[in-house]
């Protein structure tokens, strides 16, 4: 290298600050307007650049700040970006302009409609995954899946692209089981109660769960208020070595980063796609090493799945997908008209389940039920029960107290069982007159949890106290909203003031 080229190293890098910004999975530079390499390179704030650190480098969108945040020779990173980079402060970075994205061309192709094969899918996720595309492009590629946009072999080639550019475990064990919900039922959180017993009854089931997306909790949220979840690979493997089953968050281990990445834009967006929705758990069962899933799958009008042709239609896809991975899948097509137990956001479901799992008296029954039915179609799926008899060894697991021991040892070997949260803050819905509840806006009722604050403050949402066909009186309560701010408590208040039939009453 000349002096000269040399030279115009040293001047195209900038001393990092960490700013302590969270930008979530989005890397993120931060540079002064006044920084010669800005001025110098033509770039604008929001365009994508080329930061490189020692032999790493990641694909950012620009920030720009003044002089008071940052000095002309300084550059901060957003969280995220920091910890691609693995970067210390006072390191030196080189900021460039990035190569072009040569996968866009395959997704603008794919916005008019033309349909895409394995390697065109291989190309976007790689980039999706090495975060070469800026949130505009991602937001093009989730719209253009969104709705039945893909067909069933994309939707086959888009999950093979999304687990290639992942991670994958290997077991020992001739079988490893699963279980997962499609989503949209408030409240239900049978997936830790289900690896408690399929556990207990010997069946390996590493679980790894994701966190809330449009919900007001995820799996892995209500997981991690009662023991760590945030557990890597080699952490994940010590626990299912020792106690034959674990409940981890997914994005930890990175079994498929490019989905994480897609449902940092879902979120917002809130797009509905099979095809996504088919990759996404498919991708992740099959990274984690499983053989044999049981999907639980809930329809009703306000829930994700609304109608039985609706159901029928997913389940072909599910089923097609998941043969090609050779995975062994099971459906269970069950109620999804209300919410699932009693609380509804990470603490109050953590709650219920703990409940279910000691056996207490007032612990719901629907909960209960729903988990022992899963836990029972693992079992059957599994081989470890004959057909039509999974769901007794799954009771019996939970009666006599097995489930709760091998829950117990669970948490204890991913860091230790902790108490859910308390909320500082109540506030009680009571129905208007005598009527009888005629059911629930599943929809409507996440809202008011999510407004609370859940699933960001762990003790907010909502704890129901009635079931469709209950008789109500004048005054009686029919849920209670947690919070943890006064803010968010008028915020969930006045979004419900605005709604009706969020409970539906029925005056017969």
């Amino acid at each position: 290298m000349s002096d000269r080229v040399a030279e115009n190293k040293v001047h195209q890098t900038l001393r990092l600050r960490r700013l302590g910004i969270d930008t979530y999975t989005d890397p993120v530079l931060f540079m002064n307007k006044e920084c010669h390499i800005f001025r110098s390179e033509g770039f604008e704030a929001r365009a994508r650049v080329k930061v490189t650190l020692g032999s790493r480098d990641i694909v950012a969108t620009l920030h720009v700040v003044g002089a008071n945040l940052l000095a002309f020779d300084e550059a901060g990173l957003s969280e995220c970006a920091w910890a691609l980079l693995g970067a210390a402060e006072g390191a030196h970075v080189h900021v460039s302009h990035p190569e072009p994205v040569e996968s866009v061309s395959r997704l603008r192709a794919k916005v008019y409609g033309t349909r895409l094969d394995d390697d065109d899918m291989r190309a976007i996720v790689r980039d999706v995954a090495a975060g070469r595309y800026s949130d505009l492009q991602l937001a093009a590629f989730v719209t253009a899946m969104a709705g039945d946009r893909l067909d069933a072999a994309e939707t086959v080639a888009l999950t093979r692209a999304m687990l290639d550019v992942g991670e994958r475990i290997e077991w020992a064990y001739p079988i490893v089981a699963d279980k997962h919900s499609v989503g949209g039922l408030p409240g239900n959180r049978t997936t830790p109660l289900v690896v408690a017993m399929v556990a207990a009854c010997g069946v390996p089931i590493p679980k790894t769960s994701s966190r809330a997306i449009t919900s007001p909790a995820g799996t892995a949220d209500t997981m991690e208020v009662l023991a760590p979840v945030d557990l890597d690979v080699a952490a994940m493997r010590r626990v299912v070595e020792k106690e034959g089953g674990c409940i981890v968050w997914g994005g930890a281990v990175r079994l498929s980063p490019a989905d994480d990445v897609l449902i940092r834009v879902e979120r917002p967006l809130d797009f509905d796609s099979e095809g996504q929705l088919v990759a996404s758990v498919l991708s992740k069962k099959a990274a984690a090493g499983s053989t044999h899933v049981v999907i639980d799958m809930p329809v009703g009008r306000t829930a994700k799945v609304r109608s039985s042709s609706a159901a029928q239609r997913l389940s072909g896809l599910l089923r097609y997908t998941a043969l090609s991975l050779g995975l062994q899948l099971r459906i269970e097509e069950t109620d999804g008209t209300q919410p699932v137990g009693r609380g509804i956001g990470p603490a109050l479901e953590a709650r219920d389940v703990l409940a279910v799992l000691q056996g207490a008296s007032k612990a719901p029954t629907d909960l209960r039920d729903r988990a022992v039915r899963l836990a029972g179609a693992v079992l059957e799926l599994a081989g470890a029960a004959s057909v039509g008899s999974g769901g007794t060894a799954a009771r019996a697991a939970l009666d006599d107290g097995r489930a709760w021991r091998k829950f117990q040892a669970i948490c204890d070997a991913q860091g230790g069982l902790r108490d859910p949260p308390v909320s500082a803050l109540s506030h009680v819905v009571t129905a208007p007159n005598a009527a009888v509840v005629a059911g629930f806006d599943n929809r409507r009722l996440a809202r008011v949890a999510k407004l609370a604050g859940a699933p960001t403050a762990r003790a907010a949402g909502l704890e129901l106290h009635v079931r469709t066909g209950a008789r109500v009186v004048s005054g009686e309560p029919l849920f209670t909203i947690h919070a943890e701010t006064r803010g968010e408590l008028a915020y969930a208040r006045d979004y419900l003031a605005s709604q009706s039939d969020v409970v539906i009453l029925e005056q017969r």
